[in-house]
């Protein structure tokens, strides 16, 4: 016995991806439909050894399906989603439409797990932006030992997180460094992205911060503390897949290093990769296809009286989107759904 699962938007890199971690973690799915908008009809995507037929978002009846993993984007998700939680199937989300809702719970499963059981106020659940679930992932067992005070992060993401068009355009102007004759001006960025950082992801902000930004201060408040003070700088790197963060951590208690890390190593969802040597650390390149979230180069801060300094970097398009979905959905079936 098991669930009737609908994945909308499955032919997108994070639909993909739900569907590839669905089969891996061998979800209870007794049915499974996936949708996507009507260009992409007939579209066929796999779900282990099946291959799938996409189906038309907008003809689509969610009644008696149990729930519904949604990478459409904003736009489409305010529409689909109440459709598919008034007809009773529990919306998992991971645009930003319901991240900051008061009804909707936001979830990290390995943070706040139990904020699942709110779901039913709206049939909504939501997914957090991909920065900020693989940094509380991190946060919440050293904050459950020590109490942070402040967190100071730069993060170094991936152009994957931009979508397809981001990836594209990260191949072809790296393609075209080496061929004087081509030029491949920017559009998804807004900068060239090959062979430079761009300072600047999302919109800007009147207070000169970018939505990216806020994104992580608000969403951490909310699933993590809402005392803890959160400042970012969110970078877009020349990196196809995973996102990597620089976190400084003030804590209200002092916080030796060295229990750091044993802590951080019994922590669920983390691994700790961390030797005093060249090569001892995780990047970005070794954390594709993985679920974990990497910690390394834990060490104090001297400038501040309770501080540490950390690497962390994950696949931003599992533990930041797809596998966090999922596992919501574990969580949800564990706590609140009947099978079958």
């Amino acid at each position: 016995m098991g669930y009737r699962i609908v994945v909308a938007g499955a032919t997108g890199n994070v639909g993909r991806e739900m569907l590839n971690i669905l089969d891996e973690r061998e979800f209870p799915v007794d049915e499974i439909a996936v949708l996507a908008s009507r260009r992409s009809l007939g579209t066929e995507v796999s779900f282990g050894d099946r291959t799938l037929k996409c189906q038309d978002i907008e003809q689509f009846d969610f009644a008696g399906w149990d729930m519904a993993l949604f990478a459409i984007g904003s736009e489409a998700t305010k529409i689909y989603a109440p459709r598919a939680a008034r007809a009773g199937c529990v919306v998992i989300d991971n645009s930003s439409l319901y991240r900051y809702d008061a009804q909707v719970p936001l979830v990290v499963p390995e943070v706040n797990a139990a904020a699942v059981d709110g779901y039913a106020r709206k049939n909504i659940i939501a997914n957090p932006n991909c920065s900020t679930a693989q940094m509380v992932v991190a946060l919440k067992p050293l904050h459950d030992r020590a109490r942070i005070r402040r967190v100071v992060v730069s993060t170094y993401q991936s152009v994957s997180g931009a979508g397809k068009d981001g990836m594209d355009e990260l191949w072809d102007q790296t393609k075209a460094v080496y061929n004087p004759t081509a030029e491949v001006p920017p559009k998804k960025f807004s900068k060239q992205i090959a062979f430079n950082v761009i300072p600047h992801i999302d919109v800007f902000m009147e207070d000169g911060s970018t939505k990216e930004e806020w994104k992580m201060v608000a969403e951490t408040k909310k699933i993590l503390d809402p005392a803890i003070k959160v400042t970012a700088t969110c970078v877009r790197v020349p990196v196809f897949v995973g996102h990597s963060e620089a976190i400084n951590i003030e804590f209200e208690d002092f916080l030796d290093e060295e229990e750091a890390r044993d802590i951080l190593r019994e922590a669920p969802g983390i691994m700790v990769i961390d030797k005093r040597e060249p090569g001892g650390y995780v990047t970005p390149v070794e954390c594709v296809g993985d679920y974990a979230t990497f910690i390394s180069r834990i060490r104090q801060d001297s400038t501040i009286e309770n501080g540490l300094n950390l690497w962390c970097v994950s696949d931003n398009l599992r533990k930041g989107a797809a596998l966090n979905a999922v596992q919501i959905a574990e969580v949800l079936g564990n706590r609140c759904l009947k099978k079958g």
